[in-house]
Protein backbone atom coordinates (compact mmCIF):
# COMPACT_ATOMS: atom_id res chain seq x y z
CA UNK A 1 0.00 0.00 0.00
CA UNK A 2 1.30 3.48 -0.88
CA UNK A 3 2.43 5.65 1.98
CA UNK A 4 0.11 8.40 3.21
CA UNK A 5 1.14 11.88 2.12
CA UNK A 6 1.76 14.39 4.91
CA UNK A 7 1.73 18.06 3.88
CA UNK A 8 4.42 20.10 5.69
CA UNK A 9 3.85 23.84 5.42
CA UNK A 10 6.52 26.51 5.56
CA UNK A 11 7.71 29.86 4.18
CA UNK A 12 8.78 30.52 0.62
CA UNK A 13 12.40 30.78 1.74
CA UNK A 14 14.31 29.57 4.79
CA UNK A 15 13.33 27.30 7.71
CA UNK A 16 15.11 24.45 5.93
CA UNK A 17 16.31 22.74 9.10
CA UNK A 18 12.96 22.44 10.89
CA UNK A 19 11.14 21.30 7.73
CA UNK A 20 13.78 18.65 7.01
CA UNK A 21 13.57 17.37 10.58
CA UNK A 22 9.78 17.11 10.33
CA UNK A 23 10.13 15.31 6.99
CA UNK A 24 12.66 12.91 8.52
CA UNK A 25 10.25 12.06 11.35
CA UNK A 26 7.40 11.57 8.88
CA UNK A 27 9.51 9.18 6.78
CA UNK A 28 10.61 7.30 9.89
CA UNK A 29 7.02 6.32 10.62
CA UNK A 30 6.00 5.44 7.08
CA UNK A 31 4.71 8.72 5.70
CA UNK A 32 5.58 10.55 2.48
CA UNK A 33 6.38 14.24 3.22
CA UNK A 34 5.10 16.92 0.85
CA UNK A 35 6.64 20.36 1.35
CA UNK A 36 4.13 23.19 0.76
CA UNK A 37 5.06 26.86 0.30
CA UNK A 38 3.06 30.03 -0.49
CA UNK A 39 1.28 29.62 -3.81
CA UNK A 40 0.93 25.85 -3.50
CA UNK A 41 -2.57 26.24 -2.04
CA UNK A 42 -3.69 27.02 -5.58
CA UNK A 43 -2.49 23.64 -6.87
CA UNK A 44 -4.54 20.43 -6.94
CA UNK A 45 -2.61 18.45 -4.32
CA UNK A 46 -3.56 15.27 -2.52
CA UNK A 47 -2.49 14.72 1.07
CA UNK A 48 -3.85 12.75 4.02
CA UNK A 49 -2.41 14.63 7.00
CA UNK A 50 -0.88 18.02 7.80
CA UNK A 51 1.96 19.43 9.88
CA UNK A 52 1.98 23.24 10.12
CA UNK A 53 5.48 24.28 11.18
CA UNK A 54 6.79 27.21 13.20
CA UNK A 55 8.17 30.57 12.06
CA UNK A 56 7.15 34.24 11.84
CA UNK A 57 4.59 35.82 14.15
CA UNK A 58 0.97 35.64 13.01
CA UNK A 59 -0.40 38.93 11.68
CA UNK A 60 -2.87 40.36 14.29
CA UNK A 61 -5.37 41.52 11.66
CA UNK A 62 -6.29 37.82 11.36
CA UNK A 63 -7.81 37.94 14.83
CA UNK A 64 -9.08 41.52 14.61
CA UNK A 65 -6.39 43.11 16.77
CA UNK A 66 -4.09 46.11 16.40
CA UNK A 67 -0.32 45.48 16.25
CA UNK A 68 1.32 45.85 19.65
CA UNK A 69 4.88 44.96 18.67
CA UNK A 70 7.37 45.60 15.85
CA UNK A 71 5.99 43.69 12.83
CA UNK A 72 7.63 40.43 11.79
CA UNK A 73 4.90 38.90 9.64
CA UNK A 74 4.63 36.72 6.53
CA UNK A 75 1.27 37.47 4.91
CA UNK A 76 1.73 35.00 2.05
CA UNK A 77 2.53 32.20 4.45
CA UNK A 78 -0.46 33.09 6.63
CA UNK A 79 -2.71 32.74 3.58
CA UNK A 80 -1.24 29.36 2.63
CA UNK A 81 -1.48 27.87 6.09
CA UNK A 82 -4.96 29.17 6.80
CA UNK A 83 -6.12 27.57 3.55
CA UNK A 84 -4.43 24.27 4.43
CA UNK A 85 -5.76 24.27 8.00
CA UNK A 86 -9.30 25.00 6.85
CA UNK A 87 -9.03 22.25 4.25
CA UNK A 88 -7.84 19.80 6.91
CA UNK A 89 -10.67 20.84 9.23
CA UNK A 90 -13.26 20.43 6.48
CA UNK A 91 -11.95 17.02 5.38
CA UNK A 92 -11.25 15.83 8.94
CA UNK A 93 -7.57 15.19 8.24
CA UNK A 94 -5.14 14.66 11.13
CA UNK A 95 -3.29 17.90 11.85
CA UNK A 96 -0.36 18.83 14.07
CA UNK A 97 0.29 22.55 14.52
CA UNK A 98 3.77 23.50 15.76
CA UNK A 99 4.37 26.90 17.41
CA UNK A 100 2.85 29.39 14.90
CA UNK A 101 0.93 26.40 13.49
CA UNK A 102 -0.63 25.98 16.91
CA UNK A 103 -1.49 29.69 16.96
CA UNK A 104 -2.99 29.66 13.45
CA UNK A 105 -5.11 26.62 14.27
CA UNK A 106 -6.50 28.55 17.23
CA UNK A 107 -7.22 31.60 15.03
CA UNK A 108 -8.94 29.47 12.38
CA UNK A 109 -11.30 28.34 15.14
CA UNK A 110 -12.04 31.95 16.16
CA UNK A 111 -9.46 32.35 18.93
CA UNK A 112 -6.92 35.13 19.56
CA UNK A 113 -3.30 35.58 20.65
CA UNK A 114 -1.16 37.42 23.15
CA UNK A 115 1.20 39.40 20.91
CA UNK A 116 4.02 39.35 23.47
CA UNK A 117 4.69 37.11 26.46
CA UNK A 118 7.62 38.71 28.27
CA UNK A 119 5.35 40.74 30.55
CA UNK A 120 3.31 37.63 31.39
CA UNK A 121 6.23 35.53 32.61
CA UNK A 122 6.94 35.17 36.33
CA UNK A 123 8.34 31.66 36.79
CA UNK A 124 9.65 30.96 33.30
CA UNK A 125 12.42 32.53 31.24
CA UNK A 126 11.77 34.42 28.02
CA UNK A 127 14.91 32.81 26.59
CA UNK A 128 14.61 31.10 23.21
CA UNK A 129 16.14 27.63 23.17
CA UNK A 130 15.83 24.36 21.25
CA UNK A 131 16.88 22.54 24.43
CA UNK A 132 14.18 20.97 26.65
CA UNK A 133 14.71 23.20 29.67
CA UNK A 134 11.14 24.41 30.13
CA UNK A 135 8.27 22.65 31.86
CA UNK A 136 5.05 21.41 30.27
CA UNK A 137 2.20 20.77 32.70
CA UNK A 138 -0.25 18.37 31.12
CA UNK A 139 -3.84 19.01 32.16
CA UNK A 140 -5.25 16.91 29.34
CA UNK A 141 -8.32 14.83 29.92
CA UNK A 142 -9.34 16.45 33.18
CA UNK A 143 -12.34 18.15 31.59
CA UNK A 144 -12.96 15.92 28.58
CA UNK A 145 -11.63 12.52 29.52
CA UNK A 146 -10.14 12.33 26.04
CA UNK A 147 -6.72 13.64 25.01
CA UNK A 148 -4.10 12.65 22.47
CA UNK A 149 -1.40 14.50 24.42
CA UNK A 150 -2.19 12.70 27.69
CA UNK A 151 -2.22 9.36 25.90
CA UNK A 152 1.23 10.01 24.41
CA UNK A 153 2.93 11.89 27.25
CA UNK A 154 1.00 10.80 30.31
CA UNK A 155 -0.33 13.18 32.96
CA UNK A 156 1.97 15.36 35.02
CA UNK A 157 5.02 17.23 33.70
CA UNK A 158 7.34 16.92 30.71
CA UNK A 159 10.30 18.88 29.38
CA UNK A 160 9.92 21.08 26.29
CA UNK A 161 11.77 23.82 24.42
CA UNK A 162 10.60 27.35 23.61
CA UNK A 163 11.05 29.51 20.48
CA UNK A 164 8.04 31.81 20.47
CA UNK A 165 7.11 35.47 21.01
CA UNK A 166 3.36 35.00 20.98
CA UNK A 167 0.91 32.66 22.63
CA UNK A 168 -2.75 31.73 22.78
CA UNK A 169 -5.10 34.13 24.57
CA UNK A 170 -8.76 33.32 23.83
CA UNK A 171 -9.14 29.65 22.95
CA UNK A 172 -10.92 28.88 19.69
CA UNK A 173 -14.27 27.15 19.33
CA UNK A 174 -14.25 23.44 20.07
CA UNK A 175 -10.67 23.51 21.34
CA UNK A 176 -9.54 22.73 24.88
CA UNK A 177 -6.27 23.55 26.62
CA UNK A 178 -4.43 20.32 27.40
CA UNK A 179 -1.07 21.72 28.45
CA UNK A 180 0.44 24.91 29.88
CA UNK A 181 3.76 26.11 31.29
CA UNK A 182 4.54 27.18 34.86
CA UNK A 183 3.18 30.68 34.13
CA UNK A 184 -0.10 29.29 32.84
CA UNK A 185 0.75 30.17 29.22
CA UNK A 186 -1.03 27.76 26.88
CA UNK A 187 1.30 25.10 25.45
CA UNK A 188 -1.16 22.65 23.86
CA UNK A 189 -4.68 22.70 22.46
CA UNK A 190 -6.82 19.89 21.09
CA UNK A 191 -10.26 19.20 19.70
CA UNK A 192 -11.45 16.15 21.67
CA UNK A 193 -14.17 15.51 19.09
CA UNK A 194 -11.54 14.76 16.41
CA UNK A 195 -9.26 11.75 16.18
CA UNK A 196 -6.13 13.90 15.86
CA UNK A 197 -6.27 17.70 15.93
CA UNK A 198 -3.46 18.97 18.12
CA UNK A 199 -1.48 22.18 18.45
CA UNK A 200 1.72 22.44 20.49
CA UNK A 201 3.56 25.65 21.32
CA UNK A 202 7.01 24.04 21.44
CA UNK A 203 9.14 22.50 18.65
CA UNK A 204 9.13 18.67 18.83
CA UNK A 205 11.16 18.42 15.60
CA UNK A 206 14.22 19.60 17.57
CA UNK A 207 13.59 16.91 20.21
CA UNK A 208 13.40 13.80 18.05
CA UNK A 209 15.86 12.04 20.36
CA UNK A 210 13.02 11.95 22.93
CA UNK A 211 10.51 9.13 22.43
CA UNK A 212 7.51 11.20 23.55
CA UNK A 213 8.30 13.94 21.05
CA UNK A 214 8.72 11.47 18.17
CA UNK A 215 5.36 10.00 19.09
CA UNK A 216 3.61 13.19 17.93
CA UNK A 217 4.77 12.57 14.37
CA UNK A 218 4.11 8.84 14.64
CA UNK A 219 0.48 9.58 15.49
CA UNK A 220 0.08 12.00 12.58
CA UNK A 221 1.21 9.28 10.18
CA UNK A 222 -0.87 6.58 11.87
CA UNK A 223 -4.06 8.62 11.60
CA UNK A 224 -3.18 9.68 8.05
CA UNK A 225 -2.87 6.01 7.05
CA UNK A 226 -6.37 5.39 8.37
CA UNK A 227 -7.66 8.47 6.54
CA UNK A 228 -6.00 7.36 3.30
CA UNK A 229 -7.57 3.91 3.56
CA UNK A 230 -10.98 5.55 4.01
CA UNK A 231 -10.45 7.89 1.02
CA UNK A 232 -9.17 5.05 -1.16
CA UNK A 233 -12.16 2.94 -0.18
CA UNK A 234 -14.54 5.62 -1.44
CA UNK A 235 -12.87 5.53 -4.88
CA UNK A 236 -13.72 1.88 -5.52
Amino acid sequence: MARPVIAITGPQHGAIGPRLLVAMAIRLYGGNPLQLRPGDEQRDLEYHGVVVTGGHDVEPVLYAAEPEIEPNYDTARDALEIAVINDALERKLPLLGICRGNQLLNICRGGSLHQELRSRRRQTSNRWTILPIKTLCITAGLETGNSVLAALFGHGRSRINSLHNQGIDRVGDGLVVTGHDLDGIVQAIEDPSRDFLLGVQWHPEFLLYMRRQRALFKEVVRHAKTRKEHIDGLKY
